[in-house]
């Protein structure tokens, strides 16, 4: 098999023409999207990969260099689309992939067709004017907690991620997403996550975009959708009545007519 392809474990399922690619969030895999992909796959093909340290992607392939950045990950993408010789695709990205996928089509426009952003931030930090959701205290003590003890911070912090309390099977499915990933690659990737900031970028793209906004979600708070709605063009926001901030997996009927009514 292709180098790319086995290093980001790329798999395709579907079997219309127009491809629609799925990018997993932090802590998560391919499987995530396991709730959604159903509802598209007979309209649509549909390239569903892991990112390195992720899921069943080649870890040896891991460089600290590469992916110090989000530009490393967003490369991994350019790849994939070059390898199978992807165009006017339909990007899906949750959480910091949506940012990710920014990157990418900024960098190569006729890869994109639209993107799909699950819960997206430009930036995680609280700043001047500006409501990320964290304070850098707040966050270096997660990341205390995070390399003292990793599954410990797994079974903490997945089940508020998804919120949904009700529904304590949710949290613990994104738990042991958690629990599979490489730990010291989880460390260096949140870092880079939280640490990010993009929104000197959200008016840089030039491709359509759709942002799904969570209430209730600790991670992207409810008025970052309006900051990346204001800041980028071509920007469709949709409030969504789901909570948390994996609708994809607590909420697969609502994310799936959201995204269906925007390619439509």
């Amino acid at each position: 098999m292709n180098s790319i392809l086995k290093r980001n474990n790329v798999n395709i399922v579907g079997t219309g023409d127009k491809v629609m690619l799925f990018a997993h969030g932090f802590g998560c895999d391919q499987n995530s999207w396991q709730f959604v992909t159903d509802a598209f796959k007979k309209e649509y093909k549909l390239v569903l990969f892991d990112y390195v340290g992720a899921g069943q992607s080649d870890l040896s392939a891991y460089s600290s260099s590469r992916y110090g950045r989000l530009e490393g990950y967003a490369q991994d993408i350019l790849e994939v689309c070059e390898e199978l010789k992807l165009k006017d695709i339909i990007f899906v990205g949750h959480s910091v992939s949506s940012m990710i996928g920014m990157l990418a089509a900024i960098e190569q426009p006729s890869f994109f067709d639209k993107l799909v952003f699950v819960g997206p931030s430009p930036r995680y930090l609280n700043d001047i004017g500006y409501h990320g959701g964290f304070e850098r205290a707040d966050l270096e003590a997660l990341f205390e907690f995070m390399d003292s003890n990793y599954l410990g911070w797994s079974s903490q912090l997945a089940p508020a991620i998804m919120g949904n309390p009700e529904r304590p099977e949710l949290g613990e499915f994104l738990t042991s997403s958690f629990c599979s990933t490489d730990p010291d690659i989880a460390r260096e990737f949140a870092r880079v996550t939280f640490f990010s900031d993009n929104r000197e970028d959200l008016k840089k793209l030039k491709v359509q975009s759709l942002t799904l906004q969570c209430s209730d979600d600790i991670i992207a708070p409810i008025t970052i959708g309006s900051y990346i709605k204001e800041n980028t063009s071509f920007n469709t926001l949709y409030l969504m009545e789901a909570s948390g901030h994996c609708p994809h997996i607590s909420h697969p009927a609502e994310t799936i007519t959201a995204i269906k009514a925007f390619l439509n």
